[in-house]
C-alpha cells in the first residue's frame, strides 16, 4: 500500500479518505459536472459581502451531505470518485484477461483481483502475519531490536522511527539517508500529550481498540489488556520526544547532518551498523537525523523499557499496518476506530474503492499510464503548460510590484521563479516495476512485497545524484504539490479536469479554478517554508535582513488572522501550522486574478449575469465547497496544515480589495477586513 515519503513538499490538500470495507456497487462512472459555472451551487439568499463562501457554496452544501462512508465531502472528493470509477474499469478489464495479457495488465489485474478476493483473504486469516510475529517472539533482548526493526521497516511497518532517503538540504544535487521520528498509532503527538477531557477519552478508546485488535490475533484477553496499556505507554514516550507539527515547518529545525559515528554517539544503545546492514543501505557517510531530540528519547527508552514490552508494541504495529488486508473482523474493528471514532464516518467505504487505492499506491505508475491514455492525453499537458506560463508571468509582475521588497531580493526572487520546473500530467519516464512479483490470490503478500520493493528502491538512491524528473504522486491523484528542494510544481492528470478546468469554458472560470490552484503551488516557492530554499533547492537565505523581516511580519499577520477562526466547537485553527498554506491560498488567488486581467480584453462582458471578475471569484469559491463531520473537523484542526474550505475562501477574499470592488461591498461589510494581510 502507498507510503507517504514527502517530508517537506507542500500538498494542495491532505489525503482524501481512510481505508474501509464494504460490498461493491455497480462499476458505473459518476456523471461529470456540466462545464461552466455551477449556478445551482449558489445560495442567493445570502449576501456575498456577508459570507461569500455560503453564497458560492450554500446550494451545493445543502444538496451534497457527507456520504455515509466519508468523513468529509467536497469537490475534490467528487473528482476523486470519478477517477476511481475510471481506474476500476481499467483494473476489472485487466483482472479478467487471460494468459496473453501484457505484463503491465497482468500485474495490476492480479493485484486488484487478489485484493477483491475476500474469501481467499478470510481463509488465510491472521496466519499471514505469522512470519512477522514469530520474528518478534524470537527477540531475546533489546540489543536485537535493530535487526528486527530493519525487516519490519522494509515491510511497511512504521514502528519506533522511520528511515528513508532524501535530498540533502545543503547540497540539492545529492541524495542522503534520512532518519525521522515515528512509531505512533494515533495521528499526531498532540493526541498523547493533551490533558483535556476529549483527549483523555480518545486515548481510552484507543487502548480499547488495541486490546480488541490483539485479541483478534489470538492473544488471551488478559494479555491483550496488558499489552494495550504497554502500547500506550511506549507511544506516549515516543510522542513526548517528538517535535510538534508546527515546528516541523521550519527547515532549520528538521535538518541535522550527522556522520554515522555522530549518530551512534547520539543513540549509543541502538546498533546502527546492524540496522544499516540489515536494510541493505549503500555506504553511508552522513545522514539527516531530522529530529535529534526524538532519537535521544528513543535511546533513553532502550535503557528503561524491557524487551517484553517492546515485543508487545511491535506486535501491535504489525497488526495495525496489515489490518486493511486481513480478515473482515480485523478490517471492521480497524474501521470502527480509525473511521468512525476518529473521523465520524458512518460506513466503511466499498471494498473496490479501497482496492483501487491500494493498486494505485503500489503500482501507481503502471495503472497511471493506462489512466492517462484514457482520461488525459498529451493535449492536456500542452494546454495546462500554457496556463502555467501565464501564471508565472503574473507572479513575476507581482514580485516586481510588491512595495516591501528591495531590488536585491527582488532580483533573487525573479531568478528563483525562472528556475521553477513544471511537471504536468504524467512523468516523462515511467517507473519500472519489473522486479516486483505479484501473485494472484496473495493480497497480503503482494502488498508486503510492494512495500519491500519501494523501500529498497528508495534506499538504493542514497549517495546518488537527485533525479529531478521523478514524481512523488501518481498520475490519477486529485492533488498537487510544490517541492522546495527540487523547486518544481507537480500537477497530476487526476486534478486537471472538471470542476477545476475545461476547454469549453471562459478563462474566468479556468483561472478561478485550476489557475488559483497553480498559483497556490507557485507561491509556495516564496512562503515561510519554500522561501528559505534557493532556486536550486538548497537551504540558503537569499533575502536581505530588511526584506526577511518584512516578509515574516506579513506572514505573522496571516497566522494571526487564521488563528482566530473557529474550526469546531471551542477549537480554533492553528495559525502557525496553517501559515504556509494560507499564504499560498492568498497569493494563488492574487496571481490568478492578475493573469486573468492580462487577458480581460478577450473576455465576454457577462455570462449567466456575472462579469468575468465575478465568475472568477465564484469559480474559486466553488472548488472549495465541502461538508465535514465534526469528528473530522476536530482531527484536522490538530493535524492538517490546510484551513477548512470556508476559510480558504473567506479568509483569502477578506484580504482581496478587488473582490470587494467586484461585488460592491461596503467598507463595514463582514467580508471587508479592517486589517488586510498580504504577502504576495
Amino acid at each position: 500500500m502507498k507510503r507517504d515519503f514527502l517530508l517537506f513538499a507542500t500538498l494542495l490538500v491532505p489525503a482524501l479518505a481512510l481505508p474501509a470495507h464494504a460490498s461493491p456497487p455497480a462499476a458505473t462512472e459518476p456523471a461529470k459536472p456540466a462545464a461552466g459555472l455551477d449556478l445551482g451551487a449558489i445560495d442567493r439568499s445570502i449576501d456575498p459581502c456577508t459570507d461569500f463562501y455560503q453564497y458560492a457554496c450554500g446550494g451545493w452544501m445543502k444538496a451534497n451531505p457527507v456520504p455515509a462512508d466519508q468523513a468529509r465531502w467536497g469537490r475534490f472528493n467528487e473528482l476523486d470518485e470519478r477517477n476511481k470509477a475510471i481506474l476500476r474499469g481499467i483494473l476489472e478489464q485487466a483482472a479478467a484477461g487471460g494468459a496473453k495479457r501484457r505484463t503491465d495488465d497482468r500485474k495490476i489485474g492480479d493485484y486488484y483481483a487478489s485484493c477483491i478476493d475476500e474469501a481467499a483473504i478470510e481463509r488465510t486469516g491472521i496466519a499471514a502475519l505469522k512470519p512477522q510475529l514469530d520474528r518478534i517472539a524470537r527477540m531475546r533482548n533489546v540489543a536485537e531490536l535493530p535487526k528486527v526493526l530493519s525487516q519490519l521497516h522494509k515491510e511497511g511497518v512504521g514502528a519506533v522511527f522511520s528511515f528513508d532517503s532524501g535530498q540533502d538540504y545543503q547540497d540539492a544535487t545529492q541524495v542522503i539517508a534520512q532518519a525521522d521520528q515515528g512509531g505512533l498509532g494515533l495521528p499526531d503527538r498532540d493526541y498523547y500529550v493533551k490533558s483535556d477531557a476529549k483527549s483523555v477519552e480518545l486515548r481510552r478508546d484507543y487502548v480499547a481498540h488495541v486490546q480488541r485488535m490483539l485479541k483478534l490475533t489470538g492473544e488471551a484477553p488478559a494479555d491483550a489488556t496488558a499489552d494495550a496499556s504497554t502500547v500506550l505507554e511506549i507511544e506516549t514516550a515516543l510522542a513526548q520526544a517528538s517535535m510538534e507539527l508546527a515546528q516541523r515547518r521550519e527547515p532549520d529545525k528538521v535538518y541535522h547532518r550527522l556522520t554515522t559515528a555522530e549518530l551512534q554517539a547520539l543513540t549509543p544503545r541502538f546498533a546502527w551498523n546492524k540496522y544499516f546492514t540489515a536494510v541493505g543501505t549503500p555506504k553511508i557517510k552522513a545522514l539527516n537525523v531530522v529530529t535529534t531530540d526524538f532519537f535521544k528519547g528513543v535511546d533513553a527508552m532502550l535503557g528503561s523499557v524491557p524487551v517484553e514490552k517492546w515485543r508487545a508494541y511491535l506486535r501491535w504495529h504489525v497488526v495495525h499496518a496489515a489490518a486493511p488486508l486481513l480478515s473482515k473482523a480485523v478490517v471492521d474493528e480497524n474501521f470502527a476506530f480509525y473511521g468512525k471514532r476518529l473521523t465520524g464516518a458512518v460506513e466503511n467505504r466499498p471494498r473496490w474503492k479501497r482496492c483501487v487505492e491500494y493498486t494505485d499506491g503500489d503500482l501507481g505508475f503502471v495503472l497511471g499510464k493506462a489512466f492517462v491514455n484514457q482520461a488525459f492525453g498529451a493535449e492536456g499537458k500542452e494546454r495546462t503548460l500554457k496556463m502555467v506560463k501565464a501564471l508565472e508571468q503574473a507572479l513575476g509582475q507581482d514580485i516586481d510590484g510588491v512595495e516591501w521588497m528591495t531590488p536585491e531580493t527582488r532580483k533573487q526572487a525573479r531568478v528563483k521563479l525562472a528556475q521553477i520546473a513544471n511537471k504536468i500530467g504524467f512523468p516523462d519516464k515511467w517507473r519500472d516495476y519489473s522486479k516486483l512479483k505479484i501473485a494472484r490470490g496473495d493480497a497480503f503478500g503482494n502488498s508486503q512485497r510492494a512495500n519491500i520493493f519501494e523501500f529498497d528502491r528508495r534506499i538504493a538512491k542514497i549517495g546518488k545524484p537527485v533525479d529531478r524528473g521523478e514524481w512523488d504522486m501518481t498520475p490519477p491523484t486529485v492533488n498537487a504539490y510544490y517541492d522546495p528542494q527540487k523547486n518544481d510544481i507537480n500537477f497530476p492528470a487526476g486534478i486537471l479536469q472538471l470542476p477545476f478546468y475545461a476547454n469549453d469554458v471562459d478563462d474566468a472560470l479556468n483561472f478561478g479554478g485550476i489557475g488559483a490552484v497553480i498559483g497556490h503551488e507557485l507561491t509556495h516557492g516564496f512562503d515561510d517554508e519554500g522561501g528559505q530554499f534557493d532556486g536550486s533547492g538548497n537551504l540558503k537565505n537569499w533575502w536581505t535582513d530588511a526584506d526577511l523581516k518584512a516578509f515574516q511580519e506579513r506572514g505573522s499577520c496571516i497566522a494571526a488572522q487564521y488563528g482566530n477562526y473557529l474550526a469546531i466547537d471551542d477549537v480554533k485553527l492553528n495559525g502557525k501550522l496553517t501559515e504556509g498554506e494560507n499564504i499560498a491560498d492568498n497569493g494563488g488567488v492574487r496571481v490568478a486574478l492578475m493573469a486573468l486581467q492580462n487577458e480581460i480584453d478577450k473576455q465576454p462582458t457577462a455570462i449567466d449575469g456575472f462579469t468575468p471578475e465575478q465568475r472568477f471569484f465564484l469559480s474559486f469559491g466553488q472548488i472549495w465547497c465541502q461538508n465535514t463531520r465534526p469528528e473530522e473537523s476536530r482531527r484536522r484542526a490538530v493535524t492538517d496544515p490546510h484551513s477548512p474550505g470556508r476559510y480558504r475562501v473567506n479568509g483569502v477574499l477578506q484580504n482581496t480589495p478587488e473582490f470587494l470592488k467586484t461585488f460592491g461591498c461596503k467598507a463595514d461589510a463582514p467580508m471587508a477586513s479592517k486589517n488586510i494581510c498580504r504577502v504576495w
